[in-house]
């Protein structure tokens, strides 16, 4: 796919916000639209979660995907949605199962967002990236103190869900070569663990590009 002149909107959480980075111009979106010349909308707000909170607050982190993909509009050629971290990290919504359709759960929540956006935006890409790795990856226990499986089986109900609509996956949990366990790539591409900086936006951006071209 030639990218020049498409509008890409990018639906995502705080690494879409362009936490880590030095300034919003390095985020991995922004330097798409540098390197390939698409118009490029960024829909990244910190903190968000694919799943809708169980207790709505009003705090910055209260509107999740869901919400918020209805503010893309109607003339998006591609839609990238990157997130899940998040549900894992600090959700309070059940993990659930592959099959589910509700927004009880992480993987209904996942179904219906990519449900409603390929309803509302039948003639754009709708494209998935999966989470990147992170340090906490493996934990059982999430950070509000809740059970939740391991960040990878989060990946993988992505994959599935994603297969089941035929939307394409960018698995960069898989290829990114960022993983910050491993010191030096922490210290390159992940200083805190969890949110890329400069070099890791670009390298998202690099992979991103090679990724659409491809579709």
């Amino acid at each position: 796919m030639e990218l020049k002149g498409k509008k890409i909107c990018f639906l995502g959480d705080s690494i879409t916000e362009g936490c880590g980075t030095s300034k919003i111009e390095n985020c991995y979106w922004m330097k798409l639209g540098e390197l390939s010349g698409a118009n490029v909308l960024g829909f990244g707000v910190g903190g968000t979660r694919i799943a809708p909170k169980k207790v709505h607050t009003c705090d910055y982190d209260d509107k999740d995907f869901q919400l918020r993909s209805k503010d893309i509009s109607n003339d998006a050629d591609i839609i990238v949605i990157f997130g899940g971290t998040n549900d894992f990290g600090h959700g309070d919504a059940p993990f659930g199962r592959v099959g589910d359709k509700s927004t009880d759960t992480f993987c209904g929540s996942f179904y219906v967002l990519l449900n409603n956006l390929i309803e509302a935006h039948p003639q754009a890409r709708i494209v998935v990236m999966t989470s990147l790795h992170r340090l906490s990856e493996d934990v059982v226990v999430n950070e509000i103190g809740l059970p939740t499986p391991p960040l990878k089986e989060y990946v993988k109900a992505e994959k599935e869900i994603a297969s089941y609509f035929s939307v394409p996956v960018l698995d960069l949990w898989s290829m990114s070569g960022m993983q910050p366990k491993i010191p030096i790539i922490k210290e390159t591409y992940m200083p805190d663990g969890l949110h890329p900086n400069d070099l890791g936006h670009a390298r998202i951006a690099e992979l991103l590009i090679g990724f659409l071209k491809t579709l």
